[in-house]
């Protein structure tokens, strides 16, 4: 696979609404800008996600314009006790009105309705996660305020077409690594998030989707022998000719990666078997190993014409990671989530 870098500031579109320079980046060079999509408003898909973990617990925030319908999604994730909740509130024909940012730098976001307060905000260089949801488990209330640290230097960056529909583009960015703190609240019960043992990591997403689409993507964010890693990878969606969007951060820099496939294990009949052991390889040889899961966070909507099944694995990863210069490392007991989406809307 070719891995064409990005470095030249630009706008993301061209005048026919196509994606100007299609490939990978590190930080976000492609101006955004909502009135130059060629599209409807209701193809139009923005998404704020964030992912906070340690080696014990876990929460993910979701604000999403999905055009014809908004998604406000919040989960608390127990590794130890494998156990977890989501509970997701849903808003018809948002069609931009969440005003999610043309920058994940810039851009702040806050949804409030009767049941679920969630405000994402830039406080100077930190990020800021306030929520609060009426009768998230039990008839008990969760409430949540987590702060994001700092900024390593290198993000993973993607702009890339549909092959067949060219209008059509996936705009992303991963920044992973971000150190934690704060605490989630449900009851009488508490998790609390320390710098020291506890990252997070921001899916920043722009683009127009054709209407049927499956997508990979696994992350994990923590410390090998003190120094900060994470991974990125990511397949099955939109045009990859240009670039893919696997890497390695390592020490706030990317390390750029060729293609990685999740191998997920199957039965006879060859429906796949989330919960077992899978197996992560790349073509470079240099992202290699074991992931074995703790649970599968599914769930499935299908109604006829709109149809979304969702697998997200949380798990732990044993293997290799090969950095830029040869240097090998070894992960033991690494937790990561990936995921597997299947979309028809």
């Amino acid at each position: 696979m070719k891995q064409h870098e990005v470095t030249q500031i630009q706008p993301l579109l061209d005048g026919k609404g196509c994606v100007n320079e299609p490939g990978w980046a590190r930080s976000l060079v492609w101006q955004y800008d909502r009135k130059k999509i060629k599209a409807p408003k209701y193809r139009i898909k923005e998404w704020d996600y964030y992912l906070i973990t340690n080696d014990h617990f876990g929460a993910a925030f979701t604000i999403s314009d999905l055009g014809y319908l908004g998604m406000i999604s919040v989960s608390v994730l127990d590794f130890d006790n494998a156990w977890h909740h989501t509970e997701t509130v849903l808003v018809p024909l948002t069609m931009g009105r969440l005003r999610l940012g043309s920058h994940s730098d810039y851009g702040n976001a806050n949804f409030k309705n009767s049941r679920v307060h969630l405000k994402y905000s830039m406080v100077f260089d930190r990020r800021k996660i306030q929520c609060h949801f009426k009768n998230f488990k039990d008839k008990q209330d969760l409430n949540a305020e987590i702060w994001l640290l700092q900024k390593p230097a290198e993000s993973m960056c993607i702009a890339t077409p549909w092959a067949d529909k060219p209008k059509a583009f996936y705009y992303n960015q991963k920044i992973n690594c971000l150190p934690a703190s704060g605490c989630i609240r449900l009851g009488e019960e508490q998790w609390r998030f320390k710098p020291e043992d506890s990252m997070g990591v921001l899916d920043w997403g722009r683009g127009v989707w054709t209407y049927d689409n499956t997508w990979y993507w696994g992350t994990g964010s923590g410390w090998i022998d003190g120094v900060p890693f994470g991974i990125n990878v990511g397949y099955g969606f939109s045009d990859r000719t240009s670039a893919s969007e696997n890497v390695i951060f390592y020490d706030g820099k990317i390390h750029k990666l060729s293609d990685v496939t999740l191998c997920i294990p199957q039965d006879m009949d060859g429906n796949e078997l989330y919960t077992e052991r899978w197996q992560i390889v790349s073509s470079d040889e240099r992202l290699e190993g074991d992931f074995i899961p703790i649970f599968d966070r599914s769930a499935k909507t299908d109604m006829k014409i709109i149809m979304t099944d969702q697998h997200q694995v949380f798990g732990r990863f044993n293997g290799k990671a090969v950095l830029d210069d040869g240097k090998v490392l070894d992960i033991k007991d690494f937790l990561c989530a990936v995921e597997v989406v299947h979309n028809k809307y």
